[in-house]
């Protein structure tokens, strides 16, 4: 078990990266409504769970995440509080100095660049001195999933290579993937709302 992270809280201007509190619920049941979220993001366990019951099954273990070292940020709009999606860095040092990120925006709330956004302010406070001192960030979806290959571009997240069959579904299916990476020493993108430093 990874060492627990202290809860951190970034600021993005109109939205904010914060813990996840179980109060997200609604909010979380309502993203895990889309079929692409819940195909992609989901998981198998939160895939087989009652719908009525995803929420929470797919929530109770990001609440949890920061003491079991991974840090889930839920990205949400700093005037209402509402979550709009979510970003964590999780194996944090399961390879030194690395960890993988994943990511996910409600359709609601796409169009924004949120994602990409919210990546980037993840990736430069894991990066930073104060935050995790990483080196290395990953990523990996499925080729079929565009949306979230333009996320990582934008968040200057190059494309590494293709891992052939290595995304299955909960149905058994199987997808090429693509595997980005950023690292500590890229030039950070320049991404339009990003806040100073972020």
């Amino acid at each position: 078990m990874s060492p627990a992270l202290q809860p951190r809280r970034i600021e993005l201007g109109d939205v904010v990266l914060r813990p996840f509190v179980l109060s997200d619920e609604a909010a979380v049941a309502d993203a895990l409504r889309d079929p692409d979220i819940l195909r992609w993001t989901g998981g198998t366990a939160v895939i087989r769970t009652p719908a009525e019951l995803r929420a929470r099954r797919w929530l109770e273990p990001r609440i949890d995440g920061w003491a079991r070292g991974s840090a889930v940020f839920a990205i949400a709009d700093a005037a209402t509080d509402q979550v709009l999606g979510n970003v964590a860095v999780r194996d944090v040092n399961r390879v030194p100095d690395q960890a993988v990120v994943t990511y996910w925006v409600n359709p609601s709330a796409r169009g924004r660049r949120l994602g990409a956004r919210a990546l980037n302010a993840a990736a430069r406070w894991a990066f930073a001195s104060d935050g995790l001192r990483l080196h290395r960030l990953s990523l990996d979806h499925s080729l079929v999933n565009e949306g979230s290959c333009r996320v990582a571009t934008r968040a200057g997240f190059q494309l590494e290579g293709i891992m052939r069959d290595y995304f299955v579904e909960a149905n058994g299916e199987r997808h090429d993937s693509h595997l980005h990476a950023r690292l500590a020493t890229d030039p950070p993108p320049q991404l339009p709302g990003a806040a100073a430093g972020s």
